[in-house]
């Protein structure tokens, strides 16, 4: 009887501070051996777990956070999601161990062309189904699409509409492939290299897909759940000081706006379009001279506020061609110690529209 009271209490001193945000890290190696730029030795990747556990964060599984959004439900205020992307072996043989050690859930995300593809380098589908099984921490599998492909990449010489089609076709394939195989069928996706477009988007909202970015900022009951964020947590980000910064995050909506010359859900523009944004802020828990906004390339930008909910950037300079983003961060008022985090992607072409090579 005394155990299930101190049970209770436990959960009402967690809940009593709560809010609907949580914060979710990608991560792709768990090794010293891998590419740096995806990558994060083990034991670094035990430094991140060990400081979860000493800030008293709650470790959610990626389905119970996206319910609670989808349902304006109550989350802890200090709760994050851990997730993998490509199912590379040393996710079981490094990251496994670790994650067991303080038995915190996680998801994997696969392509089922790597995992067929009998390389040591990914997991198998029978790995796959041990992990989806296993206790006493949970382990979601996820879709990454049927291969590594972009989403918003046409193959040179094929009509785009047909190719658009077939793309979704092999997602819907993936997605059955890993129901086969593991049991699990949660209808979630991350977009191969994060680039994604308002085709794609509008295409998850109607199969009822959650998709999942690969920019920066918290997760909140105004996410669009077709571009949730997750914030990369591989090395030069490995950093336990920058850590602290991205899990204490709020969410923040900024609505971009592009002078009418484009639609506000856009996210590719060639080299030379893209010279001015507007954005409107959803948010009035911080102040105005409080929020700086950064640019890939360009630094820290000049902000003209033009009326209390809304200001313009002016670039500084161009955008180069690649993968583009606007951070923009303000500290909280009412939650000290805490930044409200948003970040806008945008993919750069060159001038004819031709794409910048993957990476």
């Amino acid at each position: 009887m005394l155990h299930r009271f101190l049970i209770t209490i436990i959960f009402f001193l967690l809940f009593i501070s709560s809010s609907q945000a949580t914060v979710i890290l990608l991560y792709h190696h768990v090794s010293e051996s891998t590419p740096p730029s995806t990558s994060i030795s083990p034991e670094q990747f035990e430094n991140h777990l060990q400081f979860l556990h000493d800030e008293g964060f709650v470790v959610l599984p990626l389905p119970t956070a996206i319910k609670a959004i989808r349902n304006n439900e109550t989350l802890p205020s200090k709760s994050v999601v851990i997730t993998f992307d490509d199912a590379y072996t040393n996710n079981l043989t490094h990251a496994k161990p670790l994650l067991d050690k303080f038995n915190y859930p996680y998801t994997i995300f696969v392509n089922p062309v790597s995992v067929q593809s009998n390389s040591s380098l990914y997991l198998s589908w029978e790995q796959l189904s041990f992990l989806a099984k296993s206790t006493p921490n949970e382990v979601t599998i996820a879709n990454h699409g049927f291969t590594h492909d972009s989403f918003v990449r046409p193959t040179a010489g094929v009509d785009k509409d047909q190719w658009f089609k077939n793309q979704t076709e092999k997602l819907l394939e993936a997605e059955q492939l890993i129901s086969k195989h593991t049991g699990q069928n949660w209808r979630f996706f991350a977009y191969p290299y994060g680039e994604y477009s308002t085709a794609i988007q509008q295409w998850l909202t109607k199969h009822d897909f959650v998709g999942f970015t690969q920019q920066s900022g918290a997760l909140g009951t105004s996410t669009d759940l077709t571009i949730v964020p997750r914030f990369p947590a591989s090395i030069p980000y490995d950093k336990l000081e920058n850590l602290k910064d991205k899990i204490h995050s709020l969410p923040l909506t900024l609505m971009p706006d592009y002078a009418g010359k484009h639609s506000p859900s856009q996210t590719i523009f060639k080299e030379g379009e893209l010279t001015s944004v507007t954005f409107t802020v959803n948010v009035k828990d911080f102040y105005r001279g409080a929020l700086t906004c950064y640019v890939s390339g360009l630094g820290k930008q000049e902000l003209n506020w033009i009326s209390k909910t809304q200001f313009t950037i002016e670039f500084s300079g161009s955008l180069k061609v690649g993968r583009a983003r606007s951070n923009c961060t303000a500290a909280s008022i009412s939650k000290p110690g805490r930044f409200y985090w948003f970040s806008q992607p945008w993919f750069i072409t060159n001038a004819d529209g031709s794409w910048f090579p993957l990476t």
